[in-house]
């Protein structure tokens, strides 16, 4: 027995055997039939049961099922700074988090298509209770963050996952795909929240905090959708904030949101990786001197890196100048754009509800103010 079975992916010696329970699911079906909509089920079956490590599941199956997913609800993915990473080498991937699948599957595909190390991605228990989709996160070699604990069992369970994350990018030169916060960012405004980097440094033994981070080799990431495919899936929880109100999940409604996520319409894709955190974190540890600070100071440097890289698209611009009724911004769009956009905003949310229409509309139009601390773009 292994301290992370818990929450850790399937071992290459359990896939076969995973497989060959979820065949004939029809989840596994839907799934196999969208990606190979040519191939026999039989076909896709008997390929099925012939694999054996993550690795050729996820380049055989999931590879291509993402590759239909850009080619059917996408203008294409572009990307930026992979060239910089080196090849066989174990990176810490922190990135902003728009989508619950998406994010971490689309960095895979770009590091398999760069001939680099792929991460073990964290993913929240609560979107993987049914079991097929708990299958399936193993598979696609997701790791385990319990949600919901008391605090005792949540201080144990940060331990054990830092423990893992540092013997997956360690020991056994796995890359790792973490968001920069717990949950999604719903308003436009992506932050780092502390509690994530004291997360990673309660499994180090290193004394020195800024050594071990830099041993991990921390890389920020940025991915921004010209649509948000679950926008106005955030708009309910937006309003109940506003409110002042604690928001209720609906039944079901992860589940749905992931698929929205994965099949709503997205338009253009960029993914940005920075450079590997280095000289900022000597400058860190020389201008602070105690953990939280260091903490505290590195969480700005990933906002900075992941605020300043962001891929700004026009919906970003239209949504800015709709929210402060002005017309700054007409030279980053076409009237032809900011009438789809209307048109998405008229059919996807109240936009006689001030409180709706502003949600909706700050939720493209931040990344812009965002930018704009590093760019002059306002």
């Amino acid at each position: 027995m292994s301290k992370f079975d818990s929450i850790r992916p399937y071992f290459d010696a359990e896939v076969n055997d995973a497989i060959r329970k979820s065949v004939n699911h029809p989840m596994m079906k839907a799934l196999m039939n969208f990606t190979f909509p040519e191939l026999a089920d039989e076909t896709w079956k008997d390929q099925l049961v012939k694999t054996h490590s993550i690795r050729d599941f996820q380049c055989n199956f999931i590879y291509q099922a993402l590759k239909k997913v850009l080619e059917t609800s996408s203008e294409g993915l572009t990307t930026s700074g992979f060239e910089k990473l080196e090849k066989n080498t174990s990176y810490l991937f922190i990135s902003n988090h728009r989508d619950i699948i998406l994010d971490t599957s689309l960095l895979n595909a770009c590091l398999f298509e760069h001939g680099l190390v792929m991460t073990a991605s964290a993913i929240g228990d609560n979107l993987v209770k049914k079991n097929f989709l708990s299958t399936l996160s193993k598979l696609n070699r997701n790791f385990l963050v319990l949600r919901g604990l008391p605090p005792r069992e949540l201080l144990q369970s940060s331990k054990l996952m830092s423990e893992y994350i540092g013997q997956l990018l360690l020991r056994e030169n796995r890359s790792v795909w973490i968001a920069q916060r717990e949950g999604r960012t719903k308003d436009g405004n992506d932050a780092t929240h502390s509690g994530v980097l004291k997360m990673l440094a309660m499994g180090s033994d290193e004394l020195n905090l800024m050594h071990y981070f830099k041993k991990i080799k921390i890389v920020p990431v940025s991915i921004s959708y010209e649509y948000d495919p679950t926008d106005a899936l955030k708009v309910p929880q937006l309003l109940a904030e506003a409110r002042q109100e604690v928001y209720t999940k609906e039944k079901n409604e992860d589940f749905n949101t992931l698929l929205s996520g994965i099949m709503g319409q997205k338009k253009r894709i960029h993914i940005h990786v920075c450079d590997v955190l280095d000289k900022e974190l000597d400058v860190i540890e020389k201008t602070h001197d105690n953990s939280n600070r260091q903490v505290q100071a590195l969480a700005q440097t990933l906002d900075d890196a992941i605020l300043a890289t962001y891929k700004l698209w026009p919906t970003n611009f239209i949504a800015y100048d709709l929210l402060h009724n002005c017309n700054s911004h007409t030279q980053h769009y076409t009237e032809t754009e900011k009438a789809l956009f209307m048109r998405r905003l008229e059919m996807r949310i109240d936009d006689k509800n001030p409180v709706a229409l502003q949600s909706f509309l700050a939720m493209y139009a931040n990344p812009v103010v965002n930018h704009s601390k590093y760019q002059n773009v306002i």
